[in-house]
């Protein structure tokens, strides 16, 4: 187990009521902390469309996880 801040943007923060918290997850990578913490509150995103960031670097999602990181989910981001 891994202790982990999570810190939620946009609609993740409203799906989780929360913009940041700690958790106690079994985790490896990153993509193990979104389906974690996307099953826990309940978002149908899947991560290829999202963007996700560790100790506030852009990563990707079999970038590893270490206990005391701070991983940062970003939703999709629609533009042009």
């Amino acid at each position: 187990m891994k202790n982990v801040t999570v810190c939620y943007f946009a609609m993740f923060r409203e799906h989780a009521g929360v913009a940041e918290e700690t958790l106690s997850l079994d985790v490896d990578t990153t993509a193990d902390v979104f389906e974690q913490t996307r099953d826990r509150h309940g978002s149908a995103e899947p991560n290829g469309h999202c963007k996700v960031a560790v100790n506030d670097r852009l990563a990707d999602w079999n970038t590893p996880v270490s206990d005391g990181d701070t991983v940062l989910l970003f939703p999709p981001v629609a533009g042009g």
